[in-house]
């Protein structure tokens, strides 16, 4: 009990961050919850290859009600654009059915690398993009929008993240305003974690050297811990972002995400 009691404490805090990052940024817990189980898993013997693995199929399984109430509160404040979520749809279905199947039969080592490039340019975008003119006044055409949403989907389940951390940037160089981009992005999530944990649990093998409790590539016990509190911490981060300087936050954590994208990229090309 004594080794696994600062893992569960880990989870736990892990929930009460990424609830609040994905309604407070637009991020996707994702974003937190892959890195830190990709340690903890190591932490407890599992290989860097399984853990990656494991951490991105269990991060997928706790964006599906994470994203759900984080779609609600931004869905009452009007910030889900309906009409774009239509368009978007079905790109994002089939990027992650493709990205999904892919992932369960590749070495974790590339997801990590994968992980760790983008969170290193997410972090870059948010540190020198964030008062940056849009790159376009309007978005592309309806299958424009749909390429971009296949690459959305396929790169986000393969990382085990939601439609925020990539979706948010992408639709706000194309004019769409933030608070609309966060709310519709929060939408691609759901479309992004729920095919995808379905796809994984269904083609996905446990590894030999998996965690206790592994079904497919998804481990229930992380999944348990983390995502009661990340669905109540979700519209807590929604309620924050109306009162606070989000400007000087989105810099924390692009700061903290460059360092944990470095040390991913490190630990793998090390």
């Amino acid at each position: 009990m004594a080794e696994w009691l600062p893992v569960i404490l880990g989870l736990l805090a892990t929930g009460v961050v990424a609830g609040i990052l994905a309604g407070l940024l637009g991020v996707g817990g994702g974003i937190v919850i892959v890195p830190v189980l990709f340690w903890m898993f190591q932490h407890l013997g599992i290989s860097p290859a399984t853990a990656m693995s494991v951490a991105t199929a269990t991060s997928l399984a706790t964006i599906v009600p994470t994203s759900i109430s984080s779609i609600r509160s931004h869905h009452r404040r009007g910030n889900v654009d309906v009409e774009l979520l239509k368009r978007w749809a079905p790109g994002i279905v089939l990027g992650v059915i493709l990205g999904a199947v892919v992932s369960t039969r590749i070495n974790g080592h590339w997801l990590t690398l994968m992980f760790g490039v983008i969170a290193v340019l997410v972090a870059l975008n948010m540190l020198f993009r964030a008062k940056a003119k849009p790159l376009a006044d309007t978005l592309p055409s309806v299958w424009g929008q749909r390429v971009l949403g296949l690459i959305v989907g396929g790169l986000s389940v393969m990382i085990g993240i939601g439609g925020g951390t990539l979706g948010v940037p992408l639709l706000t160089a194309f004019n769409v305003a933030a608070h609309r981009a966060v709310g519709t992005a929060a939408a691609f999530g759901l479309l992004i974690a729920l095919p995808g944990v379905i796809t994984m649990l269904v083609t996905g093998v446990s590894p030999t050297d998996a965690p206790v409790g592994t079904w497919g590539l998804v481990n229930f016990p992380g999944l348990i811990l983390i995502v009661p509190l990340t669905v109540l911490c979700a519209p807590l981060g929604v309620a924050i972002g109306q009162r606070l300087d989000q400007a000087m936050l989105k810099k924390i954590f692009a700061v903290a995400l460059m360092i944990t994208g470095v040390r991913m990229l490190i630990q793998v090309l090390g």
